[in-house]
Protein backbone atom coordinates (compact mmCIF):
# COMPACT_ATOMS: atom_id res chain seq x y z
CA UNK A 1 0.00 0.00 0.00
CA UNK A 2 1.41 3.35 -1.04
CA UNK A 3 2.25 5.73 1.78
CA UNK A 4 0.86 9.25 1.92
CA UNK A 5 2.74 12.22 3.35
CA UNK A 6 0.65 15.29 4.23
CA UNK A 7 2.51 18.61 4.10
CA UNK A 8 1.03 21.61 5.89
CA UNK A 9 2.68 25.05 5.52
CA UNK A 10 1.89 27.18 8.57
CA UNK A 11 2.46 30.59 10.04
CA UNK A 12 0.72 31.59 13.29
CA UNK A 13 -1.97 28.94 12.88
CA UNK A 14 -2.40 27.90 16.53
CA UNK A 15 -6.20 28.08 16.24
CA UNK A 16 -6.36 25.50 13.47
CA UNK A 17 -3.18 23.45 13.19
CA UNK A 18 -4.00 20.69 15.66
CA UNK A 19 -7.31 19.98 13.96
CA UNK A 20 -5.58 19.78 10.56
CA UNK A 21 -2.98 17.36 11.95
CA UNK A 22 -5.43 15.17 13.83
CA UNK A 23 -7.86 14.91 10.94
CA UNK A 24 -5.00 13.96 8.62
CA UNK A 25 -4.13 11.03 10.86
CA UNK A 26 -7.81 10.05 11.01
CA UNK A 27 -7.87 10.08 7.21
CA UNK A 28 -5.35 7.25 7.18
CA UNK A 29 -2.17 9.00 6.09
CA UNK A 30 1.28 7.77 7.03
CA UNK A 31 3.16 10.99 7.76
CA UNK A 32 2.21 14.55 8.65
CA UNK A 33 4.80 17.29 8.16
CA UNK A 34 4.17 20.85 9.34
CA UNK A 35 6.58 23.38 7.86
CA UNK A 36 6.55 26.50 10.01
CA UNK A 37 7.52 29.83 8.50
CA UNK A 38 8.39 31.63 11.76
CA UNK A 39 5.29 31.46 13.94
CA UNK A 40 5.12 33.66 17.01
CA UNK A 41 2.35 31.63 18.64
CA UNK A 42 2.04 27.96 19.69
CA UNK A 43 1.76 26.52 16.18
CA UNK A 44 4.92 24.41 16.37
CA UNK A 45 4.22 23.03 19.85
CA UNK A 46 0.65 22.13 18.98
CA UNK A 47 1.70 20.41 15.76
CA UNK A 48 4.29 18.36 17.62
CA UNK A 49 1.74 17.42 20.27
CA UNK A 50 -0.41 15.98 17.50
CA UNK A 51 2.42 13.78 16.26
CA UNK A 52 3.48 15.83 13.26
CA UNK A 53 7.07 16.21 12.14
CA UNK A 54 7.77 19.92 12.43
CA UNK A 55 10.30 21.68 10.22
CA UNK A 56 11.39 25.29 10.39
CA UNK A 57 11.41 26.84 6.97
CA UNK A 58 11.49 30.17 5.18
CA UNK A 59 8.42 32.37 5.08
CA UNK A 60 6.42 31.64 1.95
CA UNK A 61 4.01 28.83 1.14
CA UNK A 62 5.85 27.64 -1.98
CA UNK A 63 9.22 27.33 -0.24
CA UNK A 64 7.64 25.75 2.83
CA UNK A 65 5.83 23.12 0.79
CA UNK A 66 8.94 22.34 -1.25
CA UNK A 67 10.92 21.82 1.96
CA UNK A 68 8.24 19.50 3.30
CA UNK A 69 8.24 17.52 0.07
CA UNK A 70 12.00 17.09 0.27
CA UNK A 71 11.66 15.57 3.75
CA UNK A 72 8.61 13.43 2.96
CA UNK A 73 8.91 9.64 3.00
CA UNK A 74 5.64 8.83 1.23
CA UNK A 75 5.23 7.97 -2.43
CA UNK A 76 2.23 10.31 -2.48
CA UNK A 77 2.30 13.96 -1.40
CA UNK A 78 -0.79 15.83 -0.21
CA UNK A 79 -0.55 19.59 0.35
CA UNK A 80 -3.02 20.84 2.94
CA UNK A 81 -3.70 24.39 4.13
CA UNK A 82 -3.54 24.78 7.89
CA UNK A 83 -7.17 25.92 8.18
CA UNK A 84 -8.46 23.01 6.07
CA UNK A 85 -9.06 19.46 7.22
CA UNK A 86 -9.57 16.11 5.53
CA UNK A 87 -12.52 13.76 5.50
CA UNK A 88 -11.95 10.35 7.19
CA UNK A 89 -11.99 8.60 3.80
CA UNK A 90 -9.45 10.87 2.10
CA UNK A 91 -6.54 8.46 2.33
CA UNK A 92 -8.56 5.58 0.92
CA UNK A 93 -9.86 7.72 -1.94
CA UNK A 94 -6.34 8.74 -2.94
CA UNK A 95 -4.94 5.22 -2.81
CA UNK A 96 -7.82 3.81 -4.86
CA UNK A 97 -7.51 6.40 -7.62
CA UNK A 98 -3.71 6.08 -7.82
CA UNK A 99 -3.95 2.35 -8.45
CA UNK A 100 -4.30 3.46 -12.05
CA UNK A 101 -0.83 4.29 -13.32
CA UNK A 102 -2.12 6.88 -15.78
CA UNK A 103 -3.40 8.99 -12.86
CA UNK A 104 -0.72 11.26 -11.43
CA UNK A 105 -2.72 13.32 -8.93
CA UNK A 106 -5.63 15.61 -8.31
CA UNK A 107 -7.61 17.32 -5.58
CA UNK A 108 -10.86 17.14 -3.60
CA UNK A 109 -14.27 18.69 -3.75
CA UNK A 110 -14.63 21.33 -1.05
CA UNK A 111 -17.04 21.80 1.78
CA UNK A 112 -16.81 25.40 2.97
CA UNK A 113 -17.85 25.39 6.62
CA UNK A 114 -20.46 28.10 6.41
CA UNK A 115 -24.14 28.24 5.54
CA UNK A 116 -25.63 30.05 2.59
CA UNK A 117 -26.24 29.64 -1.12
CA UNK A 118 -23.21 31.73 -2.09
CA UNK A 119 -20.86 29.29 -0.38
CA UNK A 120 -22.49 26.37 -2.20
CA UNK A 121 -22.01 28.26 -5.47
CA UNK A 122 -18.33 28.74 -4.66
CA UNK A 123 -17.95 25.01 -4.04
CA UNK A 124 -19.67 24.21 -7.33
CA UNK A 125 -17.58 26.72 -9.25
CA UNK A 126 -14.29 25.48 -7.81
CA UNK A 127 -15.18 21.89 -8.65
CA UNK A 128 -16.17 22.93 -12.18
CA UNK A 129 -12.80 24.66 -12.64
CA UNK A 130 -11.05 21.34 -11.96
CA UNK A 131 -13.34 19.34 -14.25
CA UNK A 132 -13.31 21.79 -17.15
CA UNK A 133 -9.94 23.51 -16.89
CA UNK A 134 -7.84 21.01 -14.92
CA UNK A 135 -6.78 23.64 -12.37
CA UNK A 136 -7.36 22.83 -8.70
CA UNK A 137 -6.17 25.40 -6.18
CA UNK A 138 -4.35 24.88 -2.92
CA UNK A 139 -7.46 24.95 -0.72
CA UNK A 140 -8.70 21.86 -2.57
CA UNK A 141 -5.91 19.73 -1.02
CA UNK A 142 -3.77 19.04 -4.07
CA UNK A 143 -2.10 15.62 -4.10
CA UNK A 144 0.24 13.89 -6.54
CA UNK A 145 2.81 11.18 -6.84
CA UNK A 146 6.13 12.28 -5.41
CA UNK A 147 7.94 11.28 -8.59
CA UNK A 148 5.60 13.55 -10.54
CA UNK A 149 6.18 16.43 -8.14
CA UNK A 150 9.95 15.96 -8.47
CA UNK A 151 9.68 15.77 -12.26
CA UNK A 152 7.85 19.12 -12.28
CA UNK A 153 10.51 20.69 -10.06
CA UNK A 154 8.14 21.38 -7.16
CA UNK A 155 6.23 24.57 -6.56
CA UNK A 156 7.61 27.59 -8.40
CA UNK A 157 8.96 29.89 -5.68
CA UNK A 158 6.49 32.73 -5.92
CA UNK A 159 4.75 34.94 -3.38
CA UNK A 160 1.36 34.13 -4.89
CA UNK A 161 -0.32 31.58 -7.17
CA UNK A 162 2.25 28.88 -6.57
CA UNK A 163 -0.57 26.32 -6.71
CA UNK A 164 -1.85 27.62 -10.06
CA UNK A 165 1.65 27.66 -11.55
CA UNK A 166 2.33 24.09 -10.43
CA UNK A 167 -0.98 22.74 -11.70
CA UNK A 168 -0.57 24.44 -15.08
CA UNK A 169 2.63 22.44 -15.47
CA UNK A 170 0.99 19.31 -14.05
CA UNK A 171 -1.85 19.25 -16.56
CA UNK A 172 0.70 19.06 -19.39
CA UNK A 173 1.45 15.57 -18.06
CA UNK A 174 -1.95 14.42 -16.85
CA UNK A 175 -5.49 15.58 -16.17
CA UNK A 176 -6.04 15.96 -12.41
CA UNK A 177 -8.80 13.87 -10.88
CA UNK A 178 -11.42 15.42 -8.62
CA UNK A 179 -12.23 13.17 -5.67
CA UNK A 180 -15.46 13.49 -3.66
CA UNK A 181 -13.62 14.15 -0.40
CA UNK A 182 -14.62 16.56 0.83
CA UNK A 183 -11.82 18.72 2.08
CA UNK A 184 -13.32 21.01 4.68
CA UNK A 185 -12.44 24.67 4.29
CA UNK A 186 -12.62 27.37 6.94
CA UNK A 187 -14.39 30.46 5.50
CA UNK A 188 -12.21 33.03 7.27
CA UNK A 189 -11.04 34.94 4.19
CA UNK A 190 -14.56 35.25 2.77
CA UNK A 191 -15.89 36.21 6.18
CA UNK A 192 -13.21 38.83 6.63
CA UNK A 193 -13.53 40.43 3.20
CA UNK A 194 -17.03 39.48 2.10
CA UNK A 195 -17.88 36.73 -0.37
CA UNK A 196 -18.57 38.98 -3.36
CA UNK A 197 -15.57 41.28 -2.81
CA UNK A 198 -13.18 38.37 -2.24
CA UNK A 199 -14.42 36.61 -5.37
CA UNK A 200 -14.05 39.77 -7.47
CA UNK A 201 -10.58 40.29 -6.05
CA UNK A 202 -9.58 36.75 -7.00
CA UNK A 203 -10.91 37.28 -10.52
CA UNK A 204 -8.93 40.53 -10.83
CA UNK A 205 -5.72 38.84 -9.74
CA UNK A 206 -6.18 35.94 -12.13
CA UNK A 207 -6.99 38.27 -15.01
CA UNK A 208 -3.95 40.41 -14.27
CA UNK A 209 -1.75 37.33 -14.22
CA UNK A 210 -3.22 36.14 -17.52
CA UNK A 211 -2.32 39.53 -19.00
CA UNK A 212 1.28 39.07 -17.91
CA UNK A 213 1.57 40.63 -14.45
CA UNK A 214 3.99 38.60 -12.33
CA UNK A 215 2.53 36.88 -9.24
CA UNK A 216 5.14 38.52 -7.01
CA UNK A 217 3.80 41.95 -8.03
CA UNK A 218 0.22 40.86 -7.40
CA UNK A 219 1.03 39.47 -3.94
CA UNK A 220 0.69 42.90 -2.32
CA UNK A 221 -3.03 42.78 -3.15
CA UNK A 222 -3.42 39.43 -1.38
CA UNK A 223 -1.89 39.70 2.11
CA UNK A 224 -0.79 36.60 3.96
CA UNK A 225 -2.77 35.33 6.90
CA UNK A 226 -1.18 36.08 10.27
CA UNK A 227 2.07 37.47 8.90
CA UNK A 228 4.76 37.75 11.60
CA UNK A 229 5.39 41.22 12.97
CA UNK A 230 9.11 40.93 12.31
CA UNK A 231 8.75 39.85 8.67
CA UNK A 232 9.33 43.39 7.40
Amino acid sequence: MKQISVIIPAINEADWILRAVNRAWEAGVDQVIVVDGGSEDETRALAESGGAKVLEGPLGRAAQQNLGAQQASGEILLFLHADNWLAPTAGRQIRECLIHEEVHGGAFRQRIEATGALYRMLEWGNAARVRWRGLPYGDQAIFMRKKTFDQLGGFPVSKLMEDLLLMRAFKQLSSPVLLPGPVYVHPRRWQRNGIVWQTLKNCFLLSAHTLGVAPDRLARFYPMHNQPKNSG
